[in-house]
């Protein structure tokens, strides 16, 4: 069953939708549920959600996946530019995103002290960082990535579908550089053939997407941390490419895991 709801998200002072999957026994089966935290919430579940009209296809993939799991999705702000803020986690001054000052911390940390111990108040969900992961595309992808990294006692596991890292590889590296990170940690990124260079390539792992992503998961290797990137065929920027991967990241991040 899908859940919609409001929830007050202080870093913006307003509200913001929650869109949240729940195995349709979980009231009656006794069981806990690992939990998966997305960005973009309303592009999940069901197309007439979807900012353009084709969701992720979640509930049907979760209906008959063959692990079972609880999933919250946090919806961004629709107005103007603010998801960008929102959802990037540093600041910049350049010609990709011109003078972009980012509150993606603050919606981490919102996440992590407002936001999971509500949902592990509520539903019966396995609470350690062994059963809890993160997740997203685009802006979205670059917040799972660094939510695990500085988060890393928190979430074990993100998936980072098209992830908008470019830009701020500095800062990711850095970052990654500077905290602890478990080994116990899995992450998942994946490139679509079509979005990572506007010409066609002899070579995608070349094109700056797939070498910033390759830089990351060097970094985060050394550290111990399991990671895979995956090359989406004829992959584009967008939710109907996202959904087919969706049975991907899931067992790269879960299956044979002992979490729980």
């Amino acid at each position: 069953m899908i859940l919609k709801e409001k929830i007050y998200f202080t870093p913006a002072q307003s509200e913001r939708g929650l869109h949240i999957y729940l195995p349709d026994d979980y009231q009656t089966s006794g069981k806990r549920y690992p939990v998966m935290y997305y960005f973009d919430g309303h592009n999940l579940f069901y197309d007439s959600d979807a900012t353009y009209g084709k969701s992720w296809g979640l509930k049907v993939f979760l209906d008959h996946y063959s692990k079972e799991f609880i999933v919250v999705g946090l919806e961004c702000s629709h107005v103007g530019n603010e998801r960008l803020v929102e959802y990037c986690p540093y600041h910049y001054q350049g010609k990709f995103w011109g003078d972009l000052h980012g509150r993606g911390k603050e919606t981490l940390d919102w996440m992590v002290n407002t936001l999971k111990p509500m949902i592990d108040a509520r539903f019966p969900t396995y609470v350690h960082r062994e059963a809890t992961g993160i997740c997203g595309s685009s802006m979205g992808g670059l917040m799972a990535l660094y939510g695990v990294i500085a988060h890393n006692d928190v979430f074990s596991k993100a998936g980072c579908l098209s992830s908008a890292i470019g830009p701020g590889i500095k800062n990711l590296c850095a970052d990654i550089e500077s905290h602890a990170i478990d080994a116990n940690t899995r992450v998942y990124l994946s490139i679509g053939e079509k979005e990572a260079s506007s010409l066609p390539v002899k070579n995608i792992y070349a094109t700056v997407m797939a070498r910033s992503a390759k830089k990351v998961t060097k970094l985060l290797e050394t550290k111990g941390v399991n990671t895979a990137i995956y090359i989406q065929k004829d992959g584009r920027h967008c939710e109907a490419d996202w959904e087919k991967q969706n049975k991907l990241y899931f067992d790269y991040l879960w299956c044979n895991q002992k979490s729980f």
